[in-house]
């Protein structure tokens, strides 16, 4: 039946689901404001670039994405070669790996978010804050960062609901693994070419679409709710 209890199989596709879509923005995170803080307010060569070059991953297929991800992060990749041999690091046919692919698909919707509300803060206040003898560090510390805070909530919540329906590059990246990197996605694909996996496709699918819809409401909700009066959303 359709409303039966999920397994034990597709509870452990679903805490990993998870873990690798927090482990993915909180390690985005200051990346992703530090990126948005550069395009928001920085003047720059090559300004342009950077923009389109962050926001690529929204544009190509997410297997290429993946692709890339082998070439400069798989076993003979200069990067993972670098982390095996170093720290013994691997990141291929692991949750990390995993979660590292979710993250660099997540990282232009968090962008994005940030940069709204970093561009939507008054730069009179932080002016002002100057004038009474509030140094760069204090000011951004006081003024900037909470006034930022909305768009910086939404990035997160909006970078959780990319990682948990990332599917291209991480399949392409790390496999399917079961218990190591089978997330929602891949495990809805694994069920569609299984004989009678269609009750198991379908319960997993309604959970990944209600995980995404509750994300993106959340991420409204707390924008609007923390941006006062100002008309500041991500949606």
């Amino acid at each position: 039946m359709l409303y039966t209890a999920l397994t034990q199989e597709e509870c452990e596709v679903i805490l990993l689901s998870l873990k690798v879509s927090v482990t993915a923005v909180g390690l985005m995170l200051p990346l992703a404001f530090l990126l948005a803080w550069a395009l928001a307010r920085w003047r720059f060569p090559g300004k342009l670039l950077l923009d389109a070059i962050v926001h690529l991953p929204l544009v190509v297929p997410p297997v290429i994405t993946g692709w890339v991800l082998l070439l400069l992060l798989g076993i003979n990749g200069p990067i993972g070669a670098w982390l095996e041999r170093v720290a013994g690091i691997t990141l291929l046919f692991k949750w990390t790996g995993a979660a590292v692919a979710a993250a660099i698909m997540a990282l232009p919707l968090m962008v994005r978010a940030m940069r709204l509300s970093i561009e939507a803060i008054d730069r009179r206040l932080e002016q002002a804050a100057h004038t009474l003898g509030a140094g760069r560090i204090r000011t951004f510390l006081t003024i900037s960062l909470p006034l930022s805070l909305p768009g910086l909530i939404a990035g997160l919540v909006l970078g959780f609901a990319r990682s948990i329906g990332e599917f291209g590059a991480t399949i392409t990246f790390v496999s399917d693994v079961p218990g190591e990197t089978r997330t929602l996605p891949i495990a809805i694909y694994a069920g569609l070419q299984q004989p009678g996996g269609e009750a198991a496709v379908t319960r997993l699918a309604l959970l990944s679409v209600a995980l995404c819809l509750i994300a993106l409401l959340l991420s409204e909700w707390l924008t609007r709710r923390m941006a006062g009066g100002r008309r500041l959303h991500v949606l």
